[in-house]
């Protein structure tokens, strides 16, 4: 039997992905543990090895078009097995590479597993249903409707095969024409405020409808408030000059290199994460039934990437040296911007900065990003008069302000952990204790 090849589930939150690249060609033969194929999720790229060893034929998975969690990709045989006498050619389904039709109901129905052990539980034929999926799959819904007395006979699979290229595409979605017809149907409202010819629409990846999707789910199921604070940057800025100079050289690929380079952000991030362990009922999560009272301190950095944006995070931040944090943090930016970052290192986190401040923007408030309860909005470190003991004077001052769920963190809690953030900005010495 032939070993299917399915387009695995690598991100909590995935329901279709995209190959970007195969890195065998049909007809290739591979062992156990090759390298396939390339997954392109919303958030990162995942390489994907081979199940078994075997010759890889009858390959559906297109590359660059949105697949299904679960949609078989291809096929693996073993040496010598005949494709022709397979259950892929006994469905009557086109082979892509070879274009030729079996009507032949020989062998094995190509069935997804489950689809096998609900028709096996409840005594159904499953050679008897006609399949919906790709190439004439049978999937979960046609054995529930064949267990309804609904489809339990044989469809000639001829009737499917006029266009096997687009079935994936449908899988995920209507055809690209038909998904650009129904879009400028519900866009009509908007597009009709422009003129035929001066623009041009510009599909949404899986990144940018992930982003959408949870940005409306934030602001429209966690109550926000919003909480702003005024920061003096220059004792920090001094300390951070004096580290860095201090650092000690390695030796690297490209020559003498500093042990490591302190940003402004990472001293945040520090600070951020020593506030929340001197306030810890403010490192929570809600749940409905219960809060969930978090014993580290795991924070997520906002790092933008083409096309969005993704948070990979330092974990137990409050634990680990200024030098630590900085080097983490430019090796998850670098594999972030790269699509290289496995789901453990964005999923999950107790809290996140979002730093804009090297764009010159003087203030913002950030989106919660579930399951946090607060996200810290960075702005730009600007000379400004302070007012000290009836004196006028100059001083480097940073805003920032502390997005919170309020079913989680109430106004009183969210002040002090802003408090404790202050303190340990203005006295940076603290951090290195």
């Amino acid at each position: 039997m032939p070993v299917e090849i399915i387009l695995p589930k690598v991100d909590m939150d995935m329901a279709t992905g995209r190959i970007s690249r195969w890195f065998v060609a049909e007809g290739a033969t591979v062992k156990k543990g090759d390298l396939l194929f390339e997954i392109e999720t919303d958030k990162a790229a995942m390489e994907i090895d081979a199940p078994a060893g075997g010759v890889v034929r009858d390959v559906t998975g297109r590359e660059g078009v949105d697949i299904p969690v679960g949609e078989v990709v291809a096929w693996i045989y073993a040496e010598g097995e005949d494709a022709v006498e397979s259950g892929e050619a006994a469905a009557g389904v086109i082979s892509p590479a070879r274009g030729e039709i079996s009507q032949s109901r020989k062998g094995t129905t190509r069935a997804s597993p489950l689809a096998r052990r609900m028709a096996r539980e409840s005594d159904v034929d499953i050679a008897t249903i006609a399949g919906s999926g790709p190439h004439g799959r049978v999937v979960k819904a046609d054995v529930e409707a064949a267990i309804a007395g609904g489809s339990a006979s044989f469809e000639a699979p001829a009737l499917r095969a006029s266009a096997p290229q687009d079935e994936g595409v449908q899988r995920g979605g209507p055809h690209p024409e038909v998904r650009a017809e129904r879009a400028s149907k519900d866009d009509s409202s908007v597009l009709k405020l422009f003129a035929e010819g001066s623009y041009e629409l510009i599909p949404h990846d899986n990144m940018r409808k992930t982003i959408a999707r949870r940005l409306v789910e934030a602001k429209t199921t966690i109550p926000h408030f919003y909480l702003t604070v005024d920061c003096e940057l220059d004792a920090l800025l001094a300390l951070r000059s004096q580290l860095n100079a201090a650092s000690p050289m390695k030796k690297t690929e490209k020559g003498e290199v500093p042990a490591y380079k302190l940003s402004v952000n990472d001293m945040v991030l520090k600070a951020m994460a020593l506030a929340l362990r001197e306030v810890p009922t403010a490192n929570v999560s809600w749940t409905e039934a219960a809060m969930v009272q978090h014993r580290h301190v795991d924070v997520g950095v906002a790092v933008s990437i083409p096309g969005g944006l993704i948070t990979p995070i330092i974990r137990q931040a409050d634990t680990k040296t200024l030098s630590v944090i900085a080097n983490e943090m430019k090796d998850l930016a670098s594999r972030a911007r790269n699509k290289k970052l496995k789901p453990e290192e964005y999923q999950g986190g107790t809290t996140a900065v979002s730093n804009l401040g090297m764009f010159g923007v003087k203030d913002f408030a950030a989106v919660i990003n579930p399951p946090h309860a607060t996200i810290l909005a960075v702005g730009a470190g600007e000379e400004r008069a302070v007012v000290k003991k009836g004196e006028v004077k100059i001083a480097t001052v940073m805003s920032v302000t502390l997005s919170t769920d309020h079913r989680a963190v109430d106004g009183a809690l969210g002040a002090e952990l802003m408090v404790a953030f202050k303190r340990h900005i203005e006295n940076p010495l603290g951090m290195l204790v």
